[in-house]
């Protein structure tokens, strides 16, 4: 009887010494795959921030530079497609057209001094100043969190649990080529 309460013991503690890690891993694996998550939505909250200011900007303009249509064309396309996209790699695709459609906006704005000095233009561009830095260190949390993620999910023994569970690799939140380009500004028109 006592070696069989041995034997029990014994193969017991084996299996927690096997399971506890696994255990343990898998855990870590769904924290931080859920700050994952949350960091994109918290993109996703100032994007929408951002889209949501924009219309008043836009109308802003408007009634100063209404012969300016081509903008206004693109920024709704813009906001349009970031409405529409899905994927990580979409939303900084669509971000960045929408980014420099902005950019080409404010240019036209330099154009028109009244405008600039308007106080509901100030207020509006002074929240989408605002809305945009915290874009910004939205996406350096979410690419901090992807990091943190992907670089788990990649060690030994995590890779293994990784595996069994389908925990996969997240896409890091990039800009587009387009992004890179430094907006032409021209005041001869």
């Amino acid at each position: 009887m006592n070696k069989t309460l041995r034997t029990i013991a014994i193969v017991v503690a084996i299996i927690l010494v096997i399971t506890m890690p696994i255990i343990g891993g898998y855990n870590k694996m769904v924290s931080l795959e859920q700050k994952v998550k949350v960091a994109e939505g918290n993109i996703d909250t100032q994007l929408q921030r951002r889209s949501d200011l924009i219309p008043n900007l836009v109308e802003t303009v408007k009634g100063y530079a209404s012969q300016e249509k081509d903008i206004f064309i693109k920024i709704a396309e813009a906001r349009a497609k970031l409405g529409g996209a899905q994927t990580v790699g979409d939303k900084a695709k669509a971000d960045s057209e929408l980014g420099s459609a902005l950019s080409r906006l404010l240019v036209v704005v330099e154009r028109y001094p009244d405008l600039k000095s308007s106080a509901n233009f100030r207020d509006l561009t002074a929240a989408l100043e605002g809305t945009e830095n915290r874009i910004g260190i939205a996406r350096q949390d979410y690419n901090k969190s992807v990091d943190n993620y992907n670089t788990t999910i990649k060690k030994f023994p995590n890779t293994i649990i990784a595996g069994i569970f389908r925990f996969q690799e997240r896409a890091y939140y990039k800009a587009s080529e387009s992004a890179k380009e430094v907006p032409k500004v021209n005041f001869s028109k």
